[in-house]
């Protein structure tokens, strides 16, 4: 994250979350408490009104930056019902971007619907007992993945199969699928010359290239799920 998406991040977060303490703050960014000071500054400097409440943290002075905007019920319970679902299925850099996009939303609510939003969140439990908490997604790829597909750039990965042999791989990704409770992507391994499928959770080490596809057409994804299904495609798991 950059300097000003992390000025605009700031905001969001101060402006869904006020009474935030610079340690806090820190935490929440990655960065320290230096550095969250230096960025206040700088908000300060170009006009953001940044207050501060001794005992309680740092906020951003209503009615500043969007114009309210209005919810309907449903759409409340719908953004909040997906919470948990991203939580269970979705990987760790989804569920940050989940979470500043909700952040956002907030920061645009009326009061009344922010915290109407907020009791909905309270009220929806997502649950994992202990002996499942591993299935949860611990990888942090989904979004470099994506980015990937969308700049049609190479990834450099290393791939864990079921035998724990690990091996480089140069992939020209089309698209992530969801199924058996993992996310998989399919791309094409230079390695293997073919269309292969990975299991997320197995890549091991992930690196997006600035070097783009040496492969100017590729299936779409949905083609080569179709063409799966009818045995038109042969796929290989690495397993």
């Amino acid at each position: 994250m950059n300097r000003t998406d992390r000025l605009m991040g700031i905001v969001a977060h101060l402006q869904a979350k006020p009474y935030q303490t610079a340690e806090q703050l820190a935490e929440h960014f990655g960065r320290s408490v230096r550095t969250v000071y230096r960025d206040l500054r700088a908000m300060d400097e170009i006009g953001v009104p940044v207050g501060f409440e001794s005992g309680r943290g740092y906020y951003i002075l209503g009615g500043y930056f969007l114009p309210p905007v209005a919810l309907t019920a449903d759409e409340a319970n719908a953004l909040a019902l997906m919470e948990p679902l991203v939580v269970r299925f979705a990987d760790r850099s989804i569920r940050r971007s989940y979470d500043s996009a909700l952040n956002k939303i907030k920061q645009v609510l009326g009061n009344t619907q922010r915290r109407n939003l907020e009791q909905i969140q309270k009220q929806l439990a997502h649950y994992v007992p202990d002996a499942y908490s591993h299935l949860l997604p611990s990888t942090d790829y989904l979004s470099r993945i994506q980015q990937a597909v969308i700049e049609q750039r190479i990834l450099h990965i290393e791939y864990l199969n079921l035998k724990a042999v690990a091996s480089q791989r140069e992939v020209e990704p089309i698209g992530l699928t969801f199924y058996s409770l993992n996310w998989h992507l399919i791309a094409w391994c230079h390695l293997r010359q073919e269309y292969r499928d990975f299991r997320v959770d197995r890549i091991q080490k992930l690196h997006l290239s600035m070097a783009p596809f040496r492969i100017k057409q590729h299936l779409q994804l949905n083609d080569y799920l179709k063409a799966l299904e009818l045995a038109e495609v042969p796929i290989r798991k690495d397993t």
